[in-house]
């Protein structure tokens, strides 16, 4: 029996996330947005896979969670290689030591965050069709 109550709430921050992320695309924070995007997708995986059922998630990988929801509902397996995009943004995006050199908002282009928060929203136009409010 899965947990609803604890379904939407994840989604429900997703949803904010993806906000988040568009409102810093809007304003030039790319890295930013990229980092959003990533939180939205995870936040709503975690999301359907708690309302499966799942007690405990232990990972931040957007892939490792399209998997898992995968093995429940064959569709997110078509998501995958946005899930392999969005895992790039979950530290990279945050920390000056990741790149070689400079900080990472100086790597961050308004196409990569556009793309980013593209495959965020696909992401939860799925999670939304099985998580009922």
């Amino acid at each position: 029996m899965g947990n609803r109550e604890e379904a939407r709430r994840w989604l429900d921050q997703a949803r904010a996330d993806l906000k988040t992320a568009r409102d810093c695309l809007k304003d030039g924070n790319y890295y930013a947005s990229a980092f959003f995007a990533q939180q939205a997708s995870e936040k709503a995986l975690k999301g359907f896979l708690y309302g499966r059922g799942f007690r405990v998630l232990i990972t931040h990988s957007v892939v490792e969670l399209l998997e898992k929801a995968a093995e429940e509902e064959p569709s997110f397996r078509d998501l995958i290689d946005l899930g392999k995009e969005l895992d790039r943004h979950c530290i990279g995006s945050r920390y000056p030591d990741f790149y070689p050199a400079g900080a990472p908002y100086r790597y961050y282009t308004e196409e990569m965050a556009r793309r980013c928060v593209r495959y965020a929203a696909s992401i939860l136009s799925v999670v939304r069709k099985f998580i009922k409010r």
